[in-house]
């Protein structure tokens, strides 16, 4: 099964790093979709499915953190993994993401090998698929 994902950051750069680490972990990869922030990830989520979302936190408009809250409250989207993909350290930050149900945190700067983990943990979690 090749699997549908969304890359929300404001950066072209890390997108392209975040789409190349994806494409190396080995994950079996369908459509990838991009947003530059939280309101242009909803606007692809409400016309694509989408299987697994990696998000940062500090973007324009609506930030990461803006965006997991409105899934979290939409019947069709909670359902969805989030990974966000953020250079913030903040533990509270961290706290604050997790009760909103993401389903993993990736630190900047990364590496491939952690997305290829992360990634497989997170599907396994969502029993292969949202």
């Amino acid at each position: 099964m090749a699997y549908n994902i969304l890359i929300v950051d404001d950066s072209n750069i890390i997108r392209a790093m975040v789409k190349k680490s994806i494409v190396m972990s080995g994950l079996a990869v369908g459509e990838v979709h991009e947003a530059r922030d939280g309101v242009e990830a909803l606007e692809v989520l409400a016309s694509q499915w989408i299987d697994i979302v990696f998000a940062d936190i500090h973007m324009p408009k609506m930030n990461g953190v803006q965006l997991v809250e409105r899934m979290s409250r939409d019947n069709l989207l909670v359902s969805i993994p989030v990974v966000i993909v953020s250079s913030d350290r903040s533990q509270k930050q961290i706290e604050q993401l997790r009760v909103l149900g993401i389903r993993a945190y990736i630190k900047k700067p990364f590496r491939p090998e952690s997305f290829r983990d992360t990634v497989a943990e997170v599907l396994e979690q969502a029993g292969g698929a949202s």
